[in-house]
């Protein structure tokens, strides 16, 4: 069966403080591992949404790999292109939370397993069919074979008739924002829907204001989507018809732990606009996705089941 959403990227586990403002340089406590890194968030809330979605990537013969793969496996998520690595652990991200809502990240992605992506990992048949290919700039940003596989994924999936999702997700830890303006270039040129927030839109562009980027971005290809996502806010979208922007207003919830939001609203977004639903449906949809993940401790760990989604919107009088 061909897959309607595929995506490839950083596998890794997510080791947090238990509180707040307790630095990383410092003993204290930390709890996990939870299952993460964008695409795999991302494919595990598309999948918990009724979505044939499969992600790529590699893991170690260990117990974090262990524990990724089984949280893919529990949620349906077509592992075919999981690979195991013999020679490398699981990739890890520390994490610690800052009583102004920032957190601050230690990465052991680019010389684990997770950083084991080369374009030779991608198999033609898993894009035969395909409805969307989602990339996400914080796999492309780990290593030039990271970025080759992304720009090879991309030819194969536009060959097969897909279409392209792209969530610049800067990390400036792992690529300075002027260096990811002009290697994502070709991507952002492919996208038929765009995933930033506002700083991400102007500076891939290399604007002061959203409007110029919009602008730009509009002119540069007329017939694709950008969706500025805007966290608690909600979110905007614009287009060629609605290019001044439609805004879609947030859901108020208390936030745990806001790790993997972005990821659960692109796949809300995605899923619902692959199914043919109006671009205000699909967002308010996946607003109510990104709201729901950041009620729970861990990066998956909020990204909920439809049912429950739907229920949270009938709840809210959407």
């Amino acid at each position: 069966m061909a897959l309607q959403l595929l995506t490839f990227g950083e596998a890794l586990v997510e080791i947090m403080r238990t509180g707040i403002d307790e630095p990383l340089h410092q003993a204290a406590l930390f709890t996990g591992p939870y299952p993460s890194g964008a695409p795999f968030i991302f494919a595990m809330q598309a999948a918990r949404l009724g979505a044939t979605v499969a992600a790529i990537g590699t893991v170690g013969a260990d117990p974090f790999g262990r524990c990724l793969i089984e949280s893919l496996q529990h949620d349906n998520v077509d592992i075919r292109g999981v690979r195991v690595s013999l020679d490398a652990t699981t990739g890890v991200a520390f994490v610690a939370y800052n009583g102004d809502g920032s957190r601050d990240f230690v990465y052991h992605i680019k010389n684990a397993a997770a950083g084991d992506l080369d374009p030779n990992m991608l198999d033609p048949a898993w894009f035969e069919g395909l409805g969307v290919l989602h990339l996400m700039g914080s796999t492309l940003s780990i290593h030039d074979k990271s970025l080759q596989t992304g720009l090879r994924a991309l030819d194969l999936a536009r060959a097969n008739g897909a279409k392209i999702s792209f969530d610049p997700n800067l990390r400036p830890q792992l690529m300075k924002p002027e260096k990811a303006r002009e290697v994502f270039a070709p991507i952002l040129y492919a996208a038929d829907v765009l995933l930033p927030t506002a700083e991400e839109l102007c500076l891939l562009v290399g604007v002061d204001t959203v409007q110029d980027a919009v602008n730009f971005l509009l002119r540069q290809r007329p017939d694709r989507l950008i969706v500025m996502t805007q966290g608690a806010h909600g979110c905007t979208i614009f287009s060629a018809l609605i290019p001044t922007g439609l805004q879609i207003p947030g859901f108020a919830v208390d936030e745990v732990d806001p790790t993997g939001a972005g990821d659960c609203f692109d796949a809300g977004f995605l899923v619902r606009w692959i199914e043919g639903a109006t671009l205000e449906d699909a967002a308010r949809f996946a607003c109510a996705c990104g709201a729901l993940s950041v009620t729970k401790q861990g990066p998956a760990t909020g990204a909920m089941p439809r049912a429950v989604i739907e229920a949270f919107m009938r709840e809210r009088g959407t």
